[in-house]
């Protein structure tokens, strides 16, 4: 059994993605001496550089420290790594991100927040409401928490909140004291072949993963597919145990009621927008409850929660123009973003930009992004990003043009798309998409901070 204690020196294959940086975190403020390779550098590779680590961007066996203790690598880099083959042909302790994170999960009680759509914010939300509530727990976060800055939280309590993570059966390596599940659509059918296998194999798995006595919390319309084997609460917006209710919009926020079988909270203020953040708002409420947490703490808490980098992020706002970045990747985070845009700014005109995430997702799900996009008045699509995919024929960007229905679209490369909208002058935009459309952000910003404000 491998004992964490005893590690000096780790290495990251892949040390720039969102779940493996916070790991990495988690090791440097223990003190041990962190080394990596990503394939480009980014904002927060360079942050992770500035803390300490060292980070390269080349495959290179050069670069690979002597004295390596454990290497960790993300399902995201091919096995045919050279550095990944250096490290299994001569015997290094090799071990996926789930695995540490699955040890890490074993010496603390844990709060576990999984789902194909909601589980970052959703789980920042709870780390922050825990910690409002004085509750100072440990947290591993698949994004940017604007609370906290970062996506690694530094407790000192026996509570720690982790995202459970579906993808290649990550989430199976824990076993949560709490869980909830926040949706299961079909999704990473790369993986799991068809949604019945995501459901059997992935999330009723993970659901019995539960320690002995612990709590798993279902989002309602989800509860049919659990039988009376598996213990829940059941939550959601209009529905469920635990709910949210009377949702409105006030001064620039979604306020809702809570109710509960312990009784209500009434006129509760959030500051993210769309219902979506509501429901994710009503299960980490209800697990900061169960965890001792006070109305006044959390009413408080909930109101100063500032969100997830890339999830609806604030980019540029003022009287004429809002400007908002996404990661939405799937249909249903799509209608989630363009919802929450249209509910803030009734009767405005939405301009979205787009970019798809994988040939294999484009093509499972084409009808629903193309359903989707529709929800937009004025769209800038980008074409595929492919991340770990080869291409596949016949699935492209014009495939979803092609079964949209709103024909105010244009296919667009990044170079022409700042000129576009420089052309276009957008009221309310915003970008969507998991891949390199991050890139596209500052720029896009820092243009519409300089029109709106020439003499700044």
């Amino acid at each position: 059994m491998l004992d964490l204690q005893d590690i000096k020196k780790i290495y990251f294959i892949g040390i720039g993605g969102i779940g493996m940086s916070a790991i990495a975190r988690y090791f440097l403020q223990r003190g041990v001496e962190v080394h990596g390779y990503d394939r480009t550098s980014t904002e927060l590779t360079r942050a992770l550089e500035a803390e300490g680590m060292q980070v390269h961007y080349e495959e290179d066996l050069s670069k690979i420290p002597v004295g390596v203790d454990l290497v960790v690598y993300t399902p995201a880099v091919p096995t045919s790594h050279a550095e990944y083959q250096y490290f299994l042909s001569n015997g290094f302790p090799i071990k996926k991100r789930a695995e540490v994170l699955g040890i890490l999960s074993r010496g603390m009680k844990t709060v576990a927040i999984a789902g194909t759509h909601g589980k970052t914010t959703t789980s920042s939300l709870t780390a922050h409401l825990l910690h409002s509530t004085g509750i100072d727990c440990t947290a591993f976060l698949g994004g940017i928490a604007r609370n906290f800055e970062s996506n690694y939280v530094l407790g000192s309590s026996e509570w720690m909140v982790v995202e459970a993570d579906e993808f290649d059966r990550s989430f199976l390596h824990l076993h949560p004291d709490i869980a909830s599940i926040m949706s299961m659509d079909a999704d990473h059918l790369d993986i799991y072949g068809d949604a019945e296998t995501l459901l059997e194999t992935g999330f009723k798995a993970f659901a019995k993963q539960l320690k002995p006595g612990g709590t798993l919390w279902l989002q309602h319309n989800l509860t049919h597919q659990f039988d009376a084997s598996t213990p829940y609460r059941s939550f959601g917006v209009e529905g469920g145990d635990y709910q949210a209710h009377n949702i409105r919009v006030e001064k620039g926020y979604f306020v809702f009621d809570y109710t509960s079988p312990e009784g209500t909270i009434a006129g509760l203020r959030m500051p993210l927008p769309g219902r979506h953040n509501v429901e994710n708002a009503t299960v980490a409420l209800s697990i900061a409850l169960q965890l001792g947490a006070s109305e006044e703490a959390l009413r408080a808490g909930l109101e100063a929660f500032r969100g997830v980098k890339r999830r609806f992020e604030i980019i540029y706002r003022d009287e004429e123009v809002a400007f908002f970045d996404d990661y939405a990747h799937h249909p249903t985070e799509l209608k989630a973003a363009i919802g929450a845009a249209k509910e803030l700014f009734p009767g405005e005109k939405v301009t979205g930009i787009f970019q798809p995430h994988l040939f294999s997702r484009t093509r499972d799900f084409a009808e629903g992004f193309a359903e989707a996009l529709d929800g937009l008045d004025e769209i800038y699509l980008l074409e595929i990003y492919p991340a770990r995919e080869l291409p596949i024929p016949g699935v492209s960007s014009d495939m979803l043009i092609q079964l949209m229905k709103n024909h105010n679209v244009q296919l667009i490369s990044k170079a022409d798309l700042l000129p576009a909208l420089q052309k276009n002058k957008p009221r309310v935009l915003l970008t969507l998409g998991a891949g390199d459309i991050d890139t596209l952000v500052e720029p896009i910003g820092q243009w519409l901070k300089n029109t709106q404000n020439p003499n700044n």
